[in-house]
C-alpha cells in the first residue's frame, strides 16, 4: 500500500507541479469566457440581414406586415423579380389576390436559399399581417390593435417543482438545467478522453523507455497501474476544484465593479422576492433587475448536491475509462496505429454517450435517457445531463442509486479486467497485440 502511495504522489506532484499544469488551471475559465462570449457575437453578426421587397396585390399588407430583428420589409414601386437584386433587395416576395379563408400560397425569390429560421421568421409574420387584417375586418380599429398587442406582453412563465405529496417545493428554471446538464456532460466527456489518454501515454511511454522494468522489479504490476491511474486522477479533481475556486473569485471581483447604488437595489429585490415596496419591480433600474434576476437564476440550483454528484461521476467515469486506457497503453510498443486500432472499442461507448446525452439534457425522462444514465459506460456523462433537472422530480433515489451502484461496480470490474492485461502487457515487447489475445490472457488462472 505503501508502494502505491509514492506512486501516487510521484504522478500527482509530476504534474501538478508542471508549468503546463498552472497555465491550463489559469487560463481555461477565462479561454471559456472569451469562447462563449465569440460564439455569442459570431452568432448575432454574423446572421444575414434581409431586405425583403414585397409584391403585395391584396393592399393591406403594408400597413400590418411587421418587421423583425434580422428581416426588413418594404413595398417600393417599380420592383419586380428581374431588378429587384439591382435594386439593393436581397429577396422578393410575390403576395397573389387572396380569394376568402383557402389556402393560398405565395413566392419568395432569392439569390441564395433563405435559412430555415428566416423562413419561419417571414412565415410568422406573414401570417400574422393576416390575422391583423382579419380582426380589423371584425370591427377592431388598428390603434387599438397595436396597443393590445403591446400591452399584452407583461406574462412570464414561472415553473415550479412540486414533491411527492404535491406540495411546492422551488422554483425551477429549464434554460438553468439545461445549460448544467450540458455543461457538466461535457466536462466529463473531454476530460476522460484528456485525462484517459494522458493515463495510456504515460503507461506506454513508461514501456518503450524501459522504466516500466525497473519499476515491476520493486511494486506489482496492479500497484503501478493503480497509483497511475490514481494520481492522475487526483490532477483533474484539483484542476476541477481551483477552477471553482477561481470562478467564485472572479465573481466577487466582478461585484466589486458593479456601482453601490445598483447593487443596494439588487439587494431590495432580493428580501422583497423582486418586488419593491410600492407594489412593482419597476421602481428598480434595468441594471438591477438584470443583475437580480440572474442570481435568482442560478440560486434555483441545488449547487451542493450538483457539484458533489459532479464529482462523483467524474471520477466513477475517469477510473472507469482509464483503467481501459492503461490496459491499451501497456500493450501497445512504438506504432501509434496500434493504439489507434485497440482504442476504439474504449472511444466508442465514449461518444455514443456523448449523442445520448445531448438529447437527454432536452427531455432527461426518456426511456433511452433512463437507461443510458444507469448503466456504467454511459452514466457518467448521461445522468449528469438528468440531474440538472432536479431530484427526486425527474430522477427518482432508486435511479440514483443504481446508477451509483453500478458505475461501482463496473469501476471495480474494468479496473481487475485491465489488472490481468496490464500485468502481462507491460512487460511484452516486439510483438503486435490484438483484442483476441488480449482475451486469452484474461482467461488464464493466475
Amino acid at each position: 500500500m505503501n508502494k502505491t502511495l509514492l506512486i501516487i504522489q510521484r504522478e500527482y506532484l509530476s504534474r501538478v507541479k508542471n508549468k503546463r499544469f498552472l497555465l491550463t488551471t489559469l487560463l481555461m475559465p477565462i479561454l471559456i469566457v472569451v469562447l462563449i462570449a465569440g460564439i455569442t457575437f459570431l452568432s448575432i453578426k454574423g446572421k444575414d440581414e434581409h431586405k425583403i421587397a414585397v409584391i403585395d396585390n391584396n393592399g393591406f399588407f403594408k400597413e400590418n406586415l411587421k418587421n423583425a430583428n434580422e428581416v426588413l420589409f418594404e413595398f417600393p414601386e417599380g420592383v419586380d423579380t428581374s431588378n429587384y437584386l439591382k435594386k439593393g433587395y436581397t429577396d422578393i416576395i410575390l403576395i397573389p389576390k387572396f380569394d376568402g379563408t383557402e389556402k393560398t400560397n405565395y413566392l419568395i425569390r432569392s439569390k441564395k436559399r433563405i435559412s430555415i429560421i428566416t423562413e419561419s421568421i417571414i412565415a410568422e409574420k406573414i401570417n400574422a399581417a393576416i390575422e391583423d387584417k382579419m380582426l380589423q375586418n371584425a370591427g377592431i380599429d388598428k390603434l387599438q390593435l397595436d396597443s393590445i398587442h403591446n400591452q399584452s406582453q407583461f406574462a412570464e412563465l414561472k415553473a415550479v417543482e412540486e414533491n411527492e405529496s404535491g406540495g411546492n417545493t422551488k422554483e425551477s428554471n429549464a434554460a438553468l438545467s439545461y445549460g448544467i446538464g450540458f455543461g457538466s456532460g461535457m466536462l466529463i466527456y473531454i476530460t476522460m478522453f484528456i485525462y484517459g489518454a494522458m493515463v495510456m501515454r504515460g503507461v506506454t511511454e513508461e514501456k518503450t523507455n524501459r522504466i516500466a522494468e525497473v519499476m515491476v522489479s520493486s511494486v506489482k504490476p496492479f500497484q503501478l497501474m493503480s497509483g497511475k491511474i490514481i494520481g492522475i486522477g487526483a490532477v483533474g479533481l484539483t484542476q476541477f476544484l481551483m477552477w471553482i475556486i477561481l470562478i467564485i473569485g472572479l465573481s466577487a471581483v466582478a461585484q466589486a465593479f458593479i456601482p453601490h447604488d445598483v447593487m443596494e437595489q439588487v439587494k431590495n429585490l432580493q428580501q422583497a422576492n423582486g418586488q419593491l415596496p410600492g407594489g412593482s419591480a419597476m421602481k428598480a433600474g434595468d441594471a438591477a433587475q438584470q443583475i437580480y434576476k440572474v442570481q435568482h437564476t442560478i440560486s434555483t440550483a441545488n449547487w451542493p448536491l450538483i457539484i458533489g454528484l459532479f464529482i462523483f461521476y467524474f471520477l466513477g467515469g475517469y477510473l472507469f475509462y482509464a483503467a481501459l486506457f492503461a490496459a491499451v497503453g501497456s500493450v501497445v510498443s512504438d506504432d501509434p496505429q496500434d493504439a489507434q486500432s485497440l482504442m476504439l472499442p474504449i472511444t466508442m461507448p465514449i461518444v455514443f454517450s456523448f449523442i445520448i446525452m445531448t438529447n437527454a439534457v432536452q427531455d432527461p425522462s426518456t426511456p433511452m435517457a433512463v437507461w443510458a444514465s444507469i448503466i456504467p459506460f454511459s452514466s457518467p456523462m448521461v445522468m449528469m445531463a438528468r440531474i440538472a433537472y432536479g431530484i427526486p422530480g425527474t430522477v427518482p433515489y432508486w435511479q440514483l442509486a443504481a446508477s451509483m451502484l453500478s458505475l461501482v461496480g463496473g469501476l471495480v470490474f474494468t479496473t481487475w479486467l485491465s489488472g490481468k492485461i496490464y500485468r502481462t502487457g507491460i512487460l511484452m515487447y516486439g510483438k503486435k497485440v490484438n483484442w483476441k489475445e488480449m482475451g486469452k490472457w484474461l482467461m488464464r488462472k493466475n
